[in-house]
């Protein structure tokens, strides 16, 4: 008997079980299966990253980046000038320790002033540029005054104020990265106009640099253009604009102290450079003499050095071993493995203040990253070149590591601008929100070590603590 069409009545129960007749399952063509295939790789569970992609691309990547380099590079700086100068010290009739103590006095002012700097907010920086760079330039100008300037190496760059020495060009190099970054910042969208990519930030930056010509001071003199270049370039200046100051400055520069002291002691030292150096020629014990005692160095450190303290140079042959050639020493204690370890600290910190420039969307922060990543990775190139006699010998410490107060206060300064500007990156300051201080943490896991009494539940009273929660328990009733 059969229904309604299209509808198939049940099979009748006959004393045995029906069984249910699975239904047939359709064909499936190959249309379907290529569409099932997308979502079966859909499904997949996406490839775990790294460790170290993951903490790379952190938001707080910048800030670890920079104070870890810092204290890395300080470290081995202290190390290296206790190991170039203990010799001298003990033929000097001095304390071994000397000035590896002096250095690390300096260190200690700096890192403090470090740890404030890092703190103080952009706004501040930007509120007390002016008052910061006309206090600078005033400081510059006490190296012409009678009494207070120290003249070293026909140098004129040295201040001593009682028992303090220092500086003033270093303190103009940070006042000047502060004052750009502030100018150059509030006016980037009108930059492409040349007065007002000249006016003020040409007119201020010339005034630091001949300041610093005027005390003979060349080596300095350079890295305060190599920093102005690059907070011009960062900030958007027109390219002919920065080529046109390049062009000028150094036909400057070569007219006043290469072609008007064509006697002296730097024209001699290009000359030297320009011809070579013969060990066995007549400048072996003039012009060239440090440069070959530094070459001697390097080459005599193979791989991985002679070891601490056993530079055969640091014994008087090489001037300077503690500051503007230690990173001879280092090619010759620590190899070629410790100078190139030093060069790659140097190459992240430079990769750091980049990462500041790409990511951060505040111009000032942006246009000091690129001046102060341009004094540091400036300086250290000119100081290894220098010692590896591609560049005239010059007076520039190796930042970080080269014995010297005045460097070294105010590179620490420097660092701790970067961190500051590393800490207001995007998503930044929500990372550091979110992270739980030491003290929290310390006090979370004191409060839990006083929770638990090693003797078992406190008693008070003739009934245990857990008895007290159980009785209170058995009071409340579960709604």
């Amino acid at each position: 008997m059969t229904g309604a069409p299209g509808v198939t009545r049940a099979p009748r129960a006959t004393g045995t079980r029906a069984q249910a007749v699975p239904a047939a399952k359709p064909r499936a063509s190959s249309g379907s299966k290529a569409a099932n295939r997308p979502a079966k790789a859909a499904a997949k569970p996406k490839p775990k990253r790294s460790t170290l992609a993951t903490v790379w691309d952190s938001p707080l990547a910048t800030y670890y980046l920079v104070a870890g380099v810092t204290a890395t590079l300080l470290a081995i700086g202290l190390v290296m000038v206790l190991s170039s100068s203990a010799v001298t010290q003990i033929a000097k009739g001095e304390s071994p320790f000397g000035v590896f103590l002096q250095q690390a006095q300096y260190a200690l002012i700096g890192i403090p002033l470090m740890l404030v700097a890092a703190r103080v907010p952009v706004r501040i920086y930007k509120r007390f540029a002016w008052v910061g760079l006309i206090g600078a330039m005033a400081l510059q100008c006490l190296v012409f005054v009678p009494g207070l300037a120290d003249e070293v190496g026909g140098n004129r760059s040295w201040v001593n104020v009682g028992p303090v020495r220092f500086q003033p060009a270093e303190i103009a190099k940070l006042a000047l990265v502060v004052w750009l970054a502030t100018v150059l910042g509030r006016k980037q969208r009108l930059l492409g106009q040349v007065r007002h990519a000249v006016i003020p930030a040409v007119p201020g930056a010339l005034l630091v640099i001949a300041l610093v010509l005027v005390g003979k001071d060349l080596g300095t003199a350079l890295i305060v253009i190599m920093l102005v270049a690059g907070a011009f370039f960062v900030a958007g200046v027109p390219l002919r604009l920065l080529v046109t100051g390049a062009v000028v400055g150094g036909l400057g520069v070569w007219q006043i102290f290469v072609t008007g002291q064509s006697s002296g002691n730097r024209a001699n030292r290009i000359a030297a450079l320009v011809q070579g150096c013969d060990p066995d020629g007549t400048t072996a014990q003039g012009v060239c003499y440090q440069l070959l005692h530094g070459m001697q160095a390097l080459g005599s450190g193979g791989l991985t050095g002679v070891g601490l303290g056993a530079s055969r140079q640091a014994w008087g042959y090489l001037p300077a071993a503690s500051n503007d050639f230690i990173f001879a020493v280092i090619g010759e204690e620590l190899g070629l493995l410790g100078a190139g370890l030093v060069l790659a600290l140097i190459g992240l910190l430079g990769y750091a203040c980049y990462r500041i420039v790409r990511r951060h969307d505040d111009p000032f922060a942006k246009v000091a990253a690129a001046a102060i990543g341009c004094w540091i990775v400036g300086q250290a190139l000119v100081n290894v070149g220098v010692v590896i006699g591609w560049i005239p010998v010059i007076g520039v410490p190796l930042p970080l590591i080269s014995a010297g107060g005045s460097a070294l206060v105010t590179t620490l300064v420097a660092m701790g601008i970067l961190l500051s500007l590393a800490r207001t990156e995007p998503g930044a300051a929500d990372a550091l929100a979110a992270r739980p201080s030491i003290a929290r943490r310390t006090l979370g896991v004191v409060a839990g070590a006083g929770r638990r009494s090693p003797r078992g539940p406190v008693r008070s009273g003739g009934k245990s603590q857990s008895g007290r929660k159980a009785h209170r328990g058995r009071e409340r009733p579960v709604r």
